[in-house]
């Protein structure tokens, strides 16, 4: 009877190793899948920018400081980031927030949203001398990440001309407001104005961007603006090209090639983010005519991130 025991404890113990081998081989097998369909993804990804832009004459020297501005350097870790409003930007720069830390990195979602927004958290690529950008872009890993442009104009809506805050409102939302919806007499606090229910409707605010008046006045502000002029594709040599559609996929990637996946986890999305199922409906009150203007001003968006024309928002 003992000696039954003691094979069926062996049997059990053999059963629990053939498991835990078979689990470990897939999960390493999982892992080479994920990493070889990320590394075919980035070449696709990198080839289309190569594509598009070719024959480009414009170098980095012939750009304003300004247009530098979103460029973020972290000389520790050497990580050049281009971030993009409205593409996950709040959470990647926790992350270059926390990497500032000594080991073990903080979570980054410690950090408030709104307090990581303060410009001065961070070393921009415009703070250095001219040489010391060209050996910085030379040398750091370079990477941005990207978004479907009618998306992230929907979730600029949603942020800045529904949920405003003062600055947004009396530089953006109450013009809007005077000059697409007529409203007049209006309120200078936004408190006031939002307990009023005041707000654009998005074709208001698509209005507000196709007018040439817009674009005259000011550059887009950088939560509409399109996301070429923000981080300069075909003049800057990205090492790295992140989609928010695979955001957590491609962030474990990059966190991979930065030596940095068993360091600091990339924060989960929890937020409501608009699928691209959804555009077709809040761009109904659009008219055609309008749709194809719009494309047209972020056509390039499409092309060189690799976005489809949506056809079923321009087409008769």
């Amino acid at each position: 009877m003992g000696s039954n025991k003691g094979f069926m404890v062996v049997i059990f113990l053999m059963g629990i190793m053939v498991f835990i081998t078979l689990t470990t081989h897939g999960w390493d097998f999982y892992q080479q899948t994920m990493a070889l369909r990320s590394t075919k993804r980035q070449r696709l990804r990198k080839d289309l920018l190569r594509k598009y832009c070719k024959g480009v004459s414009q170098s980095l020297d012939d750009l304003k400081d300004t247009n530098l501005t979103n460029f973020i350097v972290d000389d520790k870790h050497g990580i050049i980031y281009c971030y993009i409003p409205k593409v996950a930007c709040t959470n990647w720069k926790r992350m270059l927030i926390a990497l500032n830390y000594s080991e073990p990195y903080p979570d980054p979602l410690v950090f408030e949203h709104n307090w990581v927004h303060h410009s001065e958290r961070f070393q921009y690529l415009n703070d250095f001398p001219k040489a010391e950008r060209k050996a910085k872009l030379n040398h750091y890993t370079k990477f941005l990440f990207v978004r479907d442009p009618f998306v992230r104009l929907i979730s600029a809506y949603r942020d800045k001309m529904q949920n405003y805050d003062q600055y947004f409102y009396e530089g953006y939302v109450r013009v809007i407001l005077q000059f697409y919806k007529k409203e007049t007499n209006l309120t200078y606090n936004h408190e006031v104005a939002k307990k009023r229910g005041l707000q654009p409707s998005f074709y208001n605010f698509i209005q507000y961007i196709l007018d040439p008046r817009t674009e005259r006045k000011a550059p887009f502000e950088p939560h509409w603006r399109q996301m070429f002029r923000l981080c300069h594709p075909c003049l800057v040599e990205y090492d790295f090209v992140g989609h928010q559609e695979t955001l957590q996929e491609d962030a474990q990637e990059l966190l991979r090639i930065l030596n940095l996946e068993d360091d600091i986890k990339f924060p989960p999305s929890y937020e409501n983010m608009t699928s691209v199922d959804s555009v077709t409906e809040w761009f109904q009150s659009v008219p055609l005519e309008d749709r194809r203007k719009l494309f047209k001003l972020y056509e390039k968006d499409f092309q060189l991130f690799g976005y489809r024309r949506p056809s079923e928002l321009l087409d008769d």
